[in-house]
């Protein structure tokens, strides 16, 4: 018996028979999506707007209303939902390392993953720039990168869950609304933002351009809307990494048999002084068409598209510890702590590279798009209807990644100390660092990376309305969709003679001051090739081929994967209400296929389905079928004027991640360590309750406090096994330690509080905290038993001013440290972090309005670490200013 779903289904039942004796009153409180559009201006509107729904919502919600066209109250999505009670953010999906924009939003101190995000309450298909995204690490969460503000009239975070709500969202949905046609007031609205963004550490100002126009016909029957944007904005991040982390010296290593005291000890593989930037440039647009031929039946067609385009070059130079660390003894005088290798110097050895160099400059775009068509019909007085069809498709491509691999620092020698995690580890290479003192070249990567996400989708939602009895409806209907998620790497190039054309490239240094904010004692007045000179040299000296496949072929299947979901839903929901109490109850089926077509590395040309110069590989196909009826709860007590009691109860169920359950197993030579997919990973199932106690003590003014609980069945946690996987370099199988998803409970609960009141009729404040204890029946190599993305201590505080004229904004955002994942077959982690924010706002005129943002003011460093005396790598990206003119008509 499932001791959980039992339990659950009887406090269920619990709250059924409360309401079988409550008291019958009128048809519920209208939920966030019932309420009636309202022109929202201003910081102190905004607010109240969210307050207002928030308390009439009859489930857990928090909700941030857009001020105006374009102004959440923080210029990116994702930064306004971190300033939300249990939201927590991130930067990256993958490997890509700290930026200076959040990329990704979760809940309650868990996974990206186990967050669904929706737009108009359907999905939308996700797609990365970062090459890895694309292909090795593919979550289930969307890039919010993609999501422009301008699109946004309100965004509604979902923390408990509803039988009507589209299943996926183990911890919560968040659902970003748009702008329809026929809510504008007005016949037309013309609106545009002129404006740039300086970033103080690229050294550059770019663009930011958007515009809106809607009409509306004057018998409200009729209506248009069409948004563009197209923002462009240089980036530059400085940093220490510390690829792949520390490795242990191994008893076999050469090593150990002059200096038996270093077995078992770590050392750093790699310390790099990296150099990362790109040019991100989105354009893209909303088209919304609105018709009501009679007054119980509304059309609405809408097409949304934004694109991408993401160049980056990422150099690295990097000491080579791998190359001497396992043979070369250290001088004397080094010292161990901790397990570390904390302090040592080698003295240099003719005929040894102490240092690597990676020149990486990739062309990447990321893109996605939907159509929808809805119909909204009122069939009579008490019966109403919902139909949506839908697409959507996503894609991530790096068709190029132009790559010079170069060792240099002969004979030079090395040293390092290191100073826990706090800090950077202050290293050096002697020798000659030059571009003249490069002893060897190569190039390597796939030529071309990309990454397909679409669906296809139907629904279909009835709501029956009752006028008497404590049911006041109840919401039923069905769901289909069909999703593919699919990596591929179908094209590379035989490389030529590229290092003959490449060493009289063109060359550029590092800039000045680079790295000095986050510390350190490290090589910083470096060199690289030039983008230019480094694409030349490879497209001008390399061949591509007509037929990658067959043995002499370059077509990686090794990094190619499927995974096709067929899913079905169906729901009823029953709306109660009574004297001062309001709430809802019901199921949701869901019915899914899973077909995954991955690859399995083979030794022998008999098994191989199919082969390369990569290797040879068995395809496998898998099956994965699952059905679960999910239950729900919500109720709200109105204890007196300004005082609101929620609690809920659910199940709800995600399913793991794409890369999870598809990703063939890849290996890296360095430290023959790597990756890969497990396609007989289960859903997580969680049983969540949630109870809530809410003070609208004035106007705009609110004090909460409440606490959560999930309870996560099969988890996806990371373990550590042995595989045989092909080697670039043998040509053969050879055993590689492989991270592989597993199944694994686990647990979270925590507190939310949360404080918001005016004061006067001009200042304001607001605070909120969140306390998250999350663990894992899985133990980490570590020793540790943490679920990834919980962050124990989650704070927001802020002020504002505003008048008719003027307004200001300032915030404070802080996250604790939290588990990525593994980093090798080590698991690391980002440390704790803090974030300040500014606004300004001037309204010059009813047409004309000036804001000024700026993000990052403090300049935090995000650090990551493996742990506490071995750090992985330190970030710096800088400041950011926008300025915008936004004109209205």
């Amino acid at each position: 018996m499932n001791t959980r779903k039992t339990l659950l289904s009887a406090a269920i039942v619990s709250c059924l028979a409360f309401s079988a004796h409550a008291q019958q009153a009128p048809a519920s409180a209208p939920t966030a999506t019932d309420l009636d559009t309202v022109q929202v201006t201003g910081i102190r509107g905004s607010m109240e707007k969210s307050l207002d729904t928030k308390r009439e919502a009859n489930a857990r919600l928090e909700v941030v209303t857009a001020e105006d066209v374009g102004k959440l109250p923080a210029h990116n999505v994702a930064d306004t939902l971190q300033r939300l009670p249990g939201v927590n953010i991130s930067s990256s999906s993958a490997d890509e390392g700290g930026f200076d924009e959040a990329d990704r939003v979760s809940l309650r101190g868990t996974s990206p993953s186990l967050t669904q995000t929706l737009i108009n309450g359907h999905t939308v298909a996700s797609a990365d720039w970062f090459v890895l995204s694309q292909g090795n690490n593919v979550g289930r969460s969307v890039s919010y990168s993609l999501l422009p503000s301008e699109l946004v009239s309100s965004v509604e975070v979902n923390k408990s869950s509803q039988a009507k709500l589209q299943d996926g969202g183990t911890t919560g949905t968040v659902n970003i609304v748009t702008r329809t046609p026929l809510g504008f007031a007005n016949k037309f609205t013309a609106e545009a933002s002129v404006g740039a963004v300086n970033s103080d550490q690229a050294d550059s100002t770019d663009p930011q351009l958007s515009a809106l126009f809607n009409y509306k016909s004057d018998d409200g029957r009729f209506g248009v809307l069409l948004q563009g944007f197209y923002q462009k904005r240089e980036l530059r991040r400085e940093a220490q990494e510390i690829p792949g982390g520390f490795f242990k010296i191994a008893a076999t290593d050469p090593v150990a048999a002059t200096n038996p005291d270093l077995i078992g000890v770590n050392v750093p593989g790699l310390l790099g002084s990296t150099l990362f930037e790109q040019t991100r440039e989105r354009k893209g647009g909303l088209v919304t068409v609105e018709f009501k031929p009679s007054d119980d039946l509304t059309l609405a067609l809408s097409g949304f598209s934004s694109k991408m385009e993401a160049n980056n070059y990422n150099r690295n130079f990097m000491m080579f510890g791998n190359s001497f660390a396992k043979s070369q003894a250290p001088d004397a005088g080094y010292t161990i702590k901790d397990g570390v290798l904390t302090n040592a110097t080698y003295t240099g050895r003719p005929g040894t590279d102490y240092a690597v160099y990676d020149m990486i400059y990739r062309e990447a775009t990321a893109k996605t798009n939907y159509v929808t068509f809805d119909a909204d019909w009122q069939i009579n007085d008490n019966l109403n209807s919902k139909f949506q069809v839908g697409t959507t498709k996503g894609t991530g491509s790096t068709p190029r990644q132009f790559i010079a691999e170069v060792t240099a620092a002969n004979g030079g020698g090395a040293s390092w100390s290191t100073h826990g995690n706090s800090s950077p580890i202050d290293w050096n290479v002697g020798g000659d660092i030059s571009p003249s003192g490069v002893t060897s070249f190569g190039t390597w990567g796939n030529q071309e990376v990309t990454a397909e996400d679409k669906e296809d989708w139907v629904n279909l939602d009835f709501s029956q309305y009752f006028t008497s009895g404590a049911l006041s409806s109840i919401d039923f209907g069905v769901r289909y969709a069909d999703h593919k998620r699919e990596a591929m790497s179908p094209e590379g190039a035989t490389p030529g003679n590229i290092w003959a054309a490449l060493q009289n490239g063109a060359t550029a240094n590092y800039p000045g001051g680079f790295a000095k904010d986050i510390g350190g004692t490290f090589p910083r007045n470096l060199w690289y090739f030039t983008p230019d000179a480094l694409k030349d040299a490879i497209l001008n000296n390399s061949t591509w081929l007509a037929n990658n496949d067959g043995p002499d072929g370059r077509h990686n299947y090794g990094a190619e994967w499927k995974v096709a979901e067929k899913n079905f839903g169906a729901y009823v929901q029953a709306n109660l209400s009574g004297d001062r109490w309001a709430g809802n109850f019901g199921l949701r089926y869901v019915n899914i296929k899973q077909d995954i077509d991955t690859y399995l590395a083979v030794q022998d040309v008999a098994n191989a389905d199919v082969r390369s110069l990569f290797g040879m590989w068995k395809a496998q196909a898998f099956e994965n079928k699952h059905s679960r009826v999910l239950p729900s709860a919500n109720l709200k007590f109105d204890l007196a004027e300004d005082l609101v009691f929620r609690f809920a109860a659910s199940q709800t169920q995600t399913l793991p991640d794409y890369s999870a359950l598809g990703a063939s197993s890849w290996g890296s030579d360095l430290n023959k360590t790597g990756g890969g997919g497990n396609p007989k990973l289960k859903p997580t199932v969680s049983t969540n309750l949630d109870a809530n106690l809410e003070w609208y003590f004035m106007p705009r003014g609110l004090l909460s406090a409440g606490v959560f609980s999930m309870n996560m069945k099969d988890y996806i946690a990371f373990d550590v096994q042995t595989q045989m996987l092909f080697s670039e370099l043998t040509h053969q199988l050879e055993a590689y330690q492989v991270s592989a998803p597993i199944n694994a409970d686990g647990k979270v609960s925590g507190l939310e509080l949360v404080y918001e009141q005016p004061i006067g009729e001009y200042f304001g404040v607001n605070a909120n905290y969140t306390y998250a204890d999350g663990s894992s029946s899985h133990t980490w190599a570590d020793g540790t038993n943490n679920l990834l993305g919980t962050s124990k201590n989650t704070y927001n505080v802020g002020a504002y001013f505003e008048n008719d004229t003027f307004g200001a904004r300032l915030s404070y955002t802080y996250r604790s440290e939290f588990l990525i994942s593994l980093s090798g077959a080590n698991p690391y982690y980002q440390d704790a972090f803090g974030t300040l924010s500014a606004s300004l706002s001037y309204k010059a005129t009813d047409w004309l309005s000036v804001s000024f943002d700026a993000l990052n003011l403090n300049n935090p460093t995000y650090k990551y670490y493996q742990s506490s005396a071995i750090p992985t790598s330190f970030y710096s990206n800088g400041r950011q200013y926008y300025l915008n003119f936004r004109f209205k008509y």
